[in-house]
C-alpha cells in the first residue's frame, strides 16, 4: 500500500504553505530520507524527505497552496526497484560515499555531466547548461552551479559594426531592438509576509529616524591587533557586528523603552536583550535572534551569527529562531549602502542601521582645528515615537557611538 506524504507543520500558527520545486517527478524512484520537495510558508522554508524508498507519485503541483496535513504525494515501497538503481547498503556493510544527485550527460557535450536536480532547476530558471562550467567532480554541473549562473546576466549579442543605409527611406540606419519581454512571477509566501509587515510598520507606528556617525579607528586597531589570536583561540573571526551587538545590548539596558513593545494600551518591558540580526538570502531578508545578547561574549556573538547566517543561506532556520527579538540590527554597509532609513521590525520599537565604512575628513577631537582622515560609519536608529521619545533615541545612539569610538567602555560596563 502506498505511503502518504503529507505537509508537516512548519511551526505554531502556520496553517498554509506553498509547494516549492519538486526534486523528483511522478514515476521516479526515491530513496528513504531523500529530499523530494520544498514547502514554503510566510516565515520559513522546509525540505520534505521521502518516508520510504519506492516509486513516487506527485499529487500537488509546484506553486499550489495547501493546508498543513494535506497529502501531496505517495511512495509505493512495494514497487520494483528499477534496473541500475543500487540498493541501500545494509547496516553491516560499509556505507559508500553518498551521491545525492543522479547525473546525466549534457546535450551537445558528451564530456560534461549534469545532475538531475541541476537539470530540472536549469529548465525552471531558463539557464543554458551549455554555457556552465561545472564545479563538481570531472566537471559535473551541480545545483549550486545553476543557481550561480541564474544570477549572471545573459550575454548580449554584439551588434553588427556596419549599419545598412536605405536611401529611399528617411530612416538612415537601423539599430537592433533590445529585448522587451515581460515576465510575471508569483511572490513567495515569505516575500508576501515581508511586504505585509513593512507596510504595517509604516501604517501603525509613529516611525522617526535619527542619525549620527562613529569613528571606527579604535575598533579597527583593536581587531587588527588581536584578530589572529582571537580566531586561533575561538575558531571564528572577529567582525564588526560583535562590537555593535555589545554596544546595543548595553544601550538597551540603559534605555529600556527602546527594548520594549507596545501591546494595546500597555507597554511590555523586557529584562533581557534578544537582538534580531538581519541576514539577506535569495528568498528575502530573515532576522534570526541572538538570545540574551547581554550575556554573550564577543566569541559567542561571532559564532552564533556565523551559524545562523549559514543556516539562513541553507534555508534551515526554524520558526523559533526567527521570532521573539526585542531589537534589530541591520547592516546595509555589506551591500555598499552609505546611508539609509531602516524600517521597524514589529512589534519591536527600534532598529539600528549600520552602513559602509568610508574614510572622511573630520575635526580631530584631540586637536581642535586640525583636520584628519578617519574611517567613519553613518549610524541610524528608526524608532516608534509612541513609546520612545526623541531625546531617548538620540541619547541611545550617542551611547552606541561612544562605545564604538572607545571600545574599552564595553569592557568596563559603561
Amino acid at each position: 500500500m502506498p505511503v502518504q506524504i503529507s505537509i508537516p507543520s512548519p511551526g505554531e500558527s502556520i496553517t498554509e504553505v506553498v509547494i516549492g520545486p519538486w526534486q523528483k517527478s511522478s514515476g521516479d524512484w526515491v530513496e528513504k530520507d531523500e529530499i523530494i520537495v520544498e514547502i514554503e510558508s510566510d516565515k520559513v522554508t522546509l525540505e520534505v524527505p521521502a518516508p520510504e524508498s519506492g516509486v513516487l507519485q506527485v499529487l500537488a503541483e509546484e506553486g499550489a497552496e495547501k493546508q498543513v496535513g494535506e497529502v501531496i504525494a505517495t511512495v509505493d515501497p512495494n514497487a520494483e526497484r528499477p534496473a541500475g538503481v543500487a540498493a541501500i547498503a545494509t547496516a553491516s556493510a560499509p556505507a559508500p560515499a553518498p551521491a545525492p544527485e543522479a547525473v546525466v550527460a549534457v546535450s551537445g557535450d558528451g564530456d560534461s555531466k549534469v545532475t538531475s536536480v541541476a537539470r530540472k532547476l536549469a529548465a525552471d530558471k531558463g539557464v543554458d547548461l551549455a554555457r556552465i562550467d561545472g564545479s563538481g567532480p570531472s566537471g559535473r554541473i551541480t545545483k549550486s552551479d545553476v543557481l550561480a549562473a541564474a544570477q549572471m546576466p545573459t550575454p548580449t549579442p554584439t551588434p553588427p559594426s556596419a549599419v545598412s543605409i536605405d536611401t529611399a527611406s528617411p530612416i538612415v540606419g537601423t539599430v537592433p531592438a533590445g529585448s522587451r519581454e515581460v515576465q510575471r512571477q508569483r511572490m513567495s509566501k515569505l516575500r508576501q509576509r515581508i511586504a505585509e509587515r513593512l507596510v504595517a510598520a509604516q501604517h501603525t507606528a509613529a516611525m522617526l529616524t535619527t542619525f549620527n556617525e562613529a569613528d571606527l579607528s579604535a575598533v579597527i586597531r583593536l581587531r587588527k591587533r588581536h584578530k589572529e589570536e582571537f580566531e586561533k583561540k575561538h575558531g571564528v573571526g572577529l567582525g564588526f557586528m560583535s562590537f555593535f551587538v555589545h554596544a546595543s545590548a548595553a544601550a538597551l539596558q540603559q534605555f529600556p523603552r527602546v527594548n520594549a513593545y507596545i501591546d494595546g494600551n500597555e507597554v511590555e518591558y523586557h529584562d533581557y536583550v534578544d537582538i534580531s540580526v538581519a541576514i539577506g538570502t535569495d528568498k528575502g531578508l530573515v532576522v534570526p535572534v541572538l538570545r540574551n545578547a547581554e550575556a554573550m561574549s564577543f566569541a559567542d556573538v561571532e559564532r552564533t551569527i556565523k551559524e545562523l547566517a549559514g543556516r539562513a543561506r541553507d534555508r534551515k532556520l526554524t520558526l523559533e529562531e526567527m521570532t521573539g527579538g526585542t531589537f534589530t540590527i541591520s547592516n546595509g554597509g555589506v551591500y555598499g549602502s552609505l546611508l539609509s532609513t531602516p524600517i521597524l521590525n514589529p512589534p519591536q520599537s527600534a532598529i539600528l542601521g549600520m552602513h559602509k565604512i568610508m574614510k572622511r575628513p573630520i575635526e580631530d577631537p584631540d586637536n581642535p582645528g586640525q583636520i584628519v582622515l578617519r574611517p567613519m560609519m553613518y549610524l541610524a536608529i528608526s524608532y516608534d515615537h509612541r513609546i520612545v521619545d526623541g531625546e531617548q533615541a538620540v541619547k541611545f545612539l550617542v551611547h552606541i557611538k561612544d562605545s564604538i569610538e572607545s571600545p574599552q567602555r564595553m569592557l568596563l560596563g559603561l
